[in-house]
């Protein structure tokens, strides 16, 4: 298959499952060499967006996802405890230390099935102003959302809803049963309705095919427009939940997935995500080459561990990277 890189006829939107699994394998010089040529097309330079990541409201999520050490159905084997809705001052202030160590986007997450009206959604809505007031980026992940609550957010200030698609849509009723596909569909579409930018990727290492990883990119490649954020993450096996035994993501299984994602959505910003605690520093590097241009940044992802901030730091240094400075919108 030819991809060309002289113009923006890249921009797709009609990509097949077929075509998106020709790329994931292919040889992964030729893979590495075309997302390249992709991403410098679009960003030119390399730089690296640093993004750090709260949980505000941890635990007891009623969902099943089997790979989430939060949901109440498997509490009891992962000793995840419940932890209320966090108050404003120490999340803005958390903010804070996060912008001084170089973030630019500061994520809160709250383990909820969907968005309720009422004194803890108002709270986070000051949330979102407060970090917005800062001059970062503020994205938040708060289950499903309803129009209403979307523009609530936007007027707010937030930049972007995260909303993982998390799989393919055929392989995510072995990993999920409480809430469908459509009803995350459903909720991308009322953030993006209201004005907000998405943020939606999804996991490997789930026991899904190659196919599914496929498809999956197939479905946020055919958005229009494409997601603004599309994060990629190995999935970190927490005891006690149902893929507690599933054998760890390969590196270079990671390195095809953000080179496909860069060359099926150049403009979007490819987060290389959870999974990078047990990635070599050479793999994350091949990561960049294959396109990724944004990390989670802090010693945590939610309740999983991630590599330290001088960890990450002299990383890019060491590569040769830049870190972007200053919100990106």
């Amino acid at each position: 298959m030819n991809i060309p890189v002289e113009n923006d006829s890249l921009i797709r939107h009609d990509w097949t499952t077929e075509e998106i699994l020709e790329l994931l394998e292919l040889p992964l010089m030729e893979l590495l060499y075309r997302a390249q040529g992709v991403h410098r097309h679009f960003w030119g330079e390399h730089k690296v967006q640093l993004a750090s990541l709260l949980s505000i409201k941890t635990g007891a999520c009623p969902e099943d996802c089997k790979y989430c050490p939060q949901s109440a159905h498997y509490t009891k084997k992962t000793g995840m405890a419940k932890e209320s809705l966090m108050d404003i001052t120490p999340v803005i202030e958390q903010a804070r230390v996060a912008q001084k160590a170089g973030a630019t986007r500061f994520c809160m997450g709250a383990a909820w099935s969907r968005v309720r009206d009422g004194e803890e959604f108002d709270r986070v809505l000051d949330m979102v102003q407060g970090v917005s007031d800062l001059g970062m980026e503020a994205c938040v992940t708060l289950g499903m959302l309803k129009p209403d609550q979307a523009q609530r957010l936007a007027d707010a200030g937030l930049t972007s809803y995260n909303h993982n698609l998390d799989t393919s849509p055929d392989y995510y009723k072995e990993i999920i049963s409480t809430r469908t596909y459509d009803d995350r569909l459903e909720t991308l579409e009322n953030a993006r309705k209201a004005g907000l930018s998405l943020c939606t990727g999804g996991i490997i290492g789930m026991g899904e095919s190659w196919t599914d990883r496929a498809e999956m990119l197939q479905v946020l490649s055919n958005f229009t427009p494409h997601p603004e954020s599309v994060p990629i993450n190995a999935l970190v096996p927490v005891k006690g939940t149902p893929l507690e035994d599933v054998a760890p993501v390969k590196p270079l299984e990671m390195v095809r997935m953000m080179a496909a994602a860069r060359i099926t959505m150049p403009k979007a910003r490819v987060r290389l995500s959870a999974g990078r605690q047990d990635m070599s520093d050479e793999a994350q590097v091949l990561c960049f080459m294959a396109g990724a241009n944004s990390i989670f940044y802090g010693e945590k992802l939610l309740t999983t561990e991630n590599p330290d901030t001088d960890a990450d730091l002299a990383l890019i240094k060491e590569a040769g990277l830049m870190v972007q400075e200053g919100a990106s919108g």
